[in-house]
């Protein structure tokens, strides 16, 4: 039985969002959950019209509802509240108010404070400049932007006039924005003159021309100066129209026009990773990223009005969208531009104690940073409003759990949750009514019916398998970009198991109704033919004191596997044959005989995505003599040099 590390609290379970919500759900629809969220969870899963229409009333979303459905045999065509019509802005800007709203701080150190009246008032200016300029409804809206506020607001009037939105993080380089914006073909791109990271400022601007050359669809620029700075010098280029955006916010600002659009109207194009490839479209509806955005705030994450929100992100990363939605909620956002470490390690809690953040959201990398780097929070700052800390982006391991509570605050939740950018949601996430144990998610998310199936398709407790939904809900994509007869999109979610999701992710569902995610099903080790996943090896591995970081491929020979291990080491400690006898040991005792790796190396750095994820699959690539592509979606390319040279050194000796 795995170790409960914070217990649901009667007090606050009694006033939750989620009690509301059950006593709401009894009074409409005359079933009574009984205190017990497997009842809810199975109500809302058997009851999908009902459940959805109980999101879009309890949530008070603005517009107009129709209860038709179409709950499909085939889960890839279900519809949800058809003939709806909304606006997803009108539904983030109804609280009109002079009251904080967004909070935007660079690594430099530079502060900005804009109220909900002064997001409407720019968002309205904007939402002139569109219409002036011309754009219809559908068309395409690119934008090249840090996490500043002013990317909120031109998100917030694309979809005002119903323009589709897409957005990367200057973090690309103009090779990574072309690949992706050149499959949408959009009308206008919204680029900074610069951003800052590691201490350094970085020029974009001076990557405008070649994005121009290589995406003819682009008519017209518009700059933005970073927060704080005056504009760099902006050159003028042939054919396209340049503005600065201090001139559209003389515009004057009026009473804006939310213009209602169908519950699949497309509010914006997201794109996988393309680790494996060019990087999918992701095409997704507003009504069913609103309903399931609400849902996870409301209920899973406790979000309340005057809430302050906090989620470690770039532009170029789902869970930006995530955190913008938190202003349907009434909740207020902070935004954070720059390095997590720069100035130090803790900077980003400093953030959080001056800001008196409520829910604090990051990635499992950086918490287990915070832990190897033995980062002791709790005794240096006052988190007394924080009440939830979530972690994404990979599994987070037993002792990062362990840590948050020893380390940072000991009576916080901590919600581990996993979904993706092709639901830009969570199938799993935290519950402010359920225990949290030692290395678990706590539960799958209401609407959802996640299970767990072996390589046959049968479901399986306690057992490692994939993670598949095996019904429909709102906000699986509406479709890939330029991808005819859904061909794209049937390969990629239902190839494995007919009319089944499969989310690529190997996972265990535990005796607690919790879930265990041990990394991603393509990049598992299945060395003798017993197959973990990779995070479990990096949890042994990384539990040493001696090692910072790890990757683990799998080597194919001729007619076997091999492991190869891949470690960073901590404080300028030497790979010795006695620390590989240990690393091996500890792995074969804690872990597998069979993953044992037959070579080791120490590595200056892990490959990671502009999202933090580590990138076993280029590595395994690399290290089988396979051609490599899309290095832009890493977030440190350069290292990949070093694999290199250890693949041409094992040829040589082979």
């Amino acid at each position: 039985m795995a170790k409960i590390l914070w217990k649901a609290q009667k007090r606050l379970i009694k006033n939750s969002n989620l009690k509301n919500y059950e006593l709401f759900v009894k009074k409409k629809y005359k079933f009574n959950a009984k205190g017990k969220y497997l009842n809810l969870l199975k109500w809302s899963i058997n009851n999908p019209k009902n459940f959805w229409k109980s999101i879009w009333d309890y949530s008070e979303v603005l517009g107009i509802k129709k209860d038709k459905f179409l709950i499909n045999p085939s889960l890839s065509k279900s519809k949800f509240l058809l003939g709806s019509k909304l606006n997803y802005a009108e539904n983030l800007l109804s609280n009109v108010k002079n009251k904080k709203a967004i909070t935007f701080i660079s690594e430099n150190g530079f502060r900005q404070v804009k109220t909900w009246k002064n997001i409407y008032q720019n968002t309205s200016k904007i939402v002139n400049f569109l219409n002036s300029i011309n754009l219809k409804k559908k068309d395409r809206v690119a934008a090249y932007l840090p996490n500043i506020s002013e990317t909120v607001e031109f998100f917030l009037a694309s979809s005002t006039i119903g323009t589709i939105w897409s957005s990367c993080s200057p973090d690309f380089g103009a090779q990574g924005v072309i690949e992706r914006f050149s499959q949408i073909n959009p009308k206008i791109l919204i680029i900074s003159d610069r951003y800052f990271y590691n201490g350094k400022q970085i020029n974009v601007i001076k990557r405008l021309p070649e994005i121009i050359s290589n995406i003819k669809s682009i008519k017209t620029v518009v700059v933005i100066n970073y927060p704080g700075q005056k504009y760099l010098k902006i050159k003028k280029i042939k054919n396209i129209k340049i503005y600065k955006f201090s001139s559209i916010m003389k515009i004057k600002s009026k009473k804006i026009n939310f213009k209602k659009f169908d519950f699949d109207h497309e509010l914006a194009i997201l794109y996988s990773s393309g680790t494996t490839g060019k990087p999918k479209c992701i095409c997704h509806r507003t009504g069913g990223v609103l309903l399931q955005h609400l849902k996870e705030h409301k209920l899973h994450c406790e979000i309340k009005p005057g809430d302050n929100i906090f989620y470690f992100t770039t532009c170029g990363w789902m869970m930006w969208n995530w955190l913008i939605s938190a202003l349907s909620s009434k909740a207020s956002i902070v935004l954070f531009d720059g390095s997590p470490f720069i100035p130090n390690y803790e900077y980003l809690f400093e953030i959080a104690e001056k800001e008196k953040i409520t829910f604090f959201g990051t990635g499992a990398k950086y918490l287990d940073t915070l832990k190897n780097k033995k980062i002791e929070i709790i005794k240096k700052h006052n988190l007394q409003q924080l009440e939830i800390i979530a972690s994404t982006g990979s599994p987070l391991v037993n002792e990062s759990f362990e840590y948050v509570y020893k380390s940072i605050k000991n009576d916080v939740h901590l919600a581990s949750i996993s979904g993706g950018t092709d639901i830009v949601s969570c199938f799993v996430l935290g519950n402010p009514s359920l225990d949290v144990f030692s290395g678990e998610i706590q539960c799958a998310g209401l609407g959802m019916e996640v299970d767990i199936f072996n390589e046959k398709g049968k479901s399986i407790i306690n057992k490692k398998g994939e993670l598949v939904c095996k019904s429909s809900f709102p906000s699986k994509p509406l479709y890939f970009w330029n991808d005819k007869n859904f061909s794209k999109y049937k390969e990629t979610y239902f190839k494995k198991f007919h009319n089944i999701w499969c989310h690529g992710d190997y996972s265990k569902k535990t005796i607690n109704n919790g879930f265990i995610i041990y990394g991603r099903s393509d990049a598992t080790l299945n060395a003798g033919g017993v197959r973990i996943g990779t995070a479990e090896l990096y949890r042994v591995i990384e539990n040493m004191d001696e090692i910072l970081e790890s990757l683990a491929v799998e080597h194919q020979l001729i007619n076997d596997t091999e492991v190869i291990l891949f470690i960073v080491l901590n404080n300028n400690i030497k790979l010795s044959n006695t620390l590989k006898d240990k690393i091996k040991l500890n792995i074969k005792n804690l872990l597998s005989p069979k993953h044992v790796p037959k070579k080791i190396f120490s590595v200056l750095e892990i490959p990671k995505t502009k999202s933090g994820k580590v990138v076993e699959l280029l590595v395994k690539k690399i290290i089988n003599g396979q051609k490599i592509e899309n290095k832009e979606v890493l977030t440190n390319p350069d290292c990949l040099e070093e694999y290199l040279d250890i693949y041409r050194s094992l040829e040589k000796n082979a």
